[in-house]
């Protein structure tokens, strides 16, 4: 599973290698490798089992949650972790550095796995998800520019270096589900938890080993935050904290209506976002022109996201109760699904690069993959039609594996595609926003992704899968059809 992530910050002196070397890069980068590959171990491994706990019976093991409620905690989880970017963002840039946010942050997620694993109940799935994801936020929000600062501009390791760290990435995405699922099945969901959070663990204390052999340009906060605002800063932070205790005490904000809430701020902290860039007087006619170019993209950004990231509501859904997961007499588990998608990241985003390097100026510009991105989605859910409202075990597993081939597809047409455009749109003063719009964009289509998963339903699939699949390649057609105009308000960029 692909991730986005933040700008590079690119050292101004990176440290010296002392001729050790990890795989010929920077021997320091084995300790971001590390410690990323372990926080996704950890994210997917207990993602992978978190939707069975909530909806399966006590008898087996989970909390026993209507499935259209423990798919909107779903959505609503995966819309708060790419929130917190936003806020880990901040905090790097104005108060910690990019350096202390990642190690608190690794902290506060290996606690979260913790709660879950020993705390029953509904008390248990609140601490460990919103640690989980404010700190999955944070670590997200600064594990890459931390690459940055171990290179040069010119270093020529570069891209091969960035490549090795998603390649740790995605393994850990792929081994997580895996080890946890299988614990989940064998011993129970809190041991799957607790496995989670021992990954998180030996990621954290290898990080804390190698933590004080990064560059310095890691620890300095680039644009510390006057100490006269820093009063104003807690006290809106404080209140903010009050305002959620009240909502929950007072039933305002409850498992029932928290992805719709998580929506809303979303959907409004992006148009806010939009609006100050849009308005501001710090930037220049050409720069506002690809600021409204990103408007369509961020719009088919969504409607992407809130399909592809069903991989966790309605697929996970499906394949309970409808895939034959029978391997030569034994049951896979239901978890081991969502290890599908990142092995083929692994091999075809390699493959996506030399195709684009390979084309050059002759390749398809943006928005035009991001329409393809969007069609290429809708035909996926399309593909699960022939197999609809079919009984227990009556989807061949190789049909899922060739589904998800699709999704895989479709994401590399639009993921790393799409943190690229957003710094080459970007305003010279607000880089980091454009970035964090783009962030908006994949926390809004996967809080709609649980949101949509609501309205699922098992004996009746070709409407849902039909519907979501047809909107999306609308989506997509209208992007390409407009492409021209997006591409003059784009100002030259590709």
């Amino acid at each position: 599973m692909s991730d986005v992530d933040t700008g590079v910050q690119v050292g101004a002196e990176p440290p010296a290698s002392n001729g050790k070397t990890f795989f010929g890069q920077p021997r320091q980068l084995a300790n971001i490798f590390g410690v990323e590959a372990w926080e996704r171990f950890s994210f997917y491994g207990m993602q992978g089992i978190l939707l069975l706990y909530l909806f399966y019976p006590a008898s087996q093991g989970g909390l026993g949650l209507p499935k259209d409620t423990a798919t909107g905690i779903v959505g609503a989880y995966g819309g708060a972790v790419y929130l917190s970017t936003i806020l880990g963002a901040w905090l790097a840039d104005r108060i910690l550095g990019s350096e202390r946010v990642l190690f608190f942050s690794a902290v506060l997620i290996m606690f979260g796995h913790i709660a879950l694993a020993l705390i029953p109940g509904g008390a248990g799935v609140a601490v460990g998800l919103i640690c989980i994801a404010i700190g999955s936020g944070g670590l997200k929000a600064n594990a890459t520019s931390i690459v940055g600062t171990l290179y040069s501009a010119d270093d020529p390791r570069r891209d091969a270096g960035f490549s090795l760290f998603y390649l740790g990435i995605n393994l850990g995405a792929f081994i997580g589900p895996l080890l946890t699922g299988l614990a989940q099945t064998t011993l129970g969901f809190h041991y799957g938890f607790g496995l989670a959070a021992i990954g998180m663990a030996i990621g954290l204390i290898q990080y804390s080993i190698g933590r004080k052999n990064l560059p310095k340009i890691a620890s300095i906060v680039p644009n510390p935050l006057p100490a006269s605002r820093r009063s104003r800063a807690i006290i809106i932070g404080i209140i903010a904290v009050l305002v959620v205790i009240v909502a929950v005490l007072t039933g305002l904000l409850n498992i029932n209506n928290l992805v719709t809430v998580v929506i809303a701020v979303t959907l409004i902290a992006a148009i806010a976002y939009f609006a100050v860039i849009l308005r501001s007087k710090r930037i220049t006619k050409t720069e506002r022109s690809r600021v409204l170019a990103f408007i369509p993209l961020f719009i088919t950004s969504v409607a992407f996201w809130s399909l592809y990231q069903q991989q966790f509501t309605v697929v996970t859904l499906y394949s309970n109760s409808q895939l034959n997961r029978d391997l030569f007499g034994w049951q896979m588990p239901v978890s081991w699904v969502q290890s599908i998608n990142p092995i083929f990241v692994i091999i075809l985003s390699g493959v996506f690069a030399a195709i684009w390097t390979k084309l050059g100026k002759r390749q398809p510009v943006t928005p035009l993959k991001f329409a393809g991105g969007a069609i290429v989605m809708g035909i996926a859910f399309l593909l699960f039609i022939p197999f609809a409202n079919g009984g227990a075990a009556s989807t061949p597993l190789l049909a899922l594996v060739g589904i998800l081939l699709v999704f895989t597809i479709a994401e590399l047409l639009i993921s790393p595609v799409g943190l690229s455009i957003s710094t080459k749109l970007a305003p010279e003063v607000y880089r980091t926003q454009m970035v964090a719009l783009f962030f908006l964009s994949v926390a809004l289509g996967t809080a709609i992704s649980g949101q949509l998963a609501s309205f699922y339903d098992p004996n009746n699939q070709v409407p849902y899968f039909g519907i979501l699949g047809a909107i999306a390649i609308v989506v997509g057609l209208l992007l390409a059809v407009i492409t021209p105009f997006v591409r003059r308000l784009m100002a030259g960029v590709r």
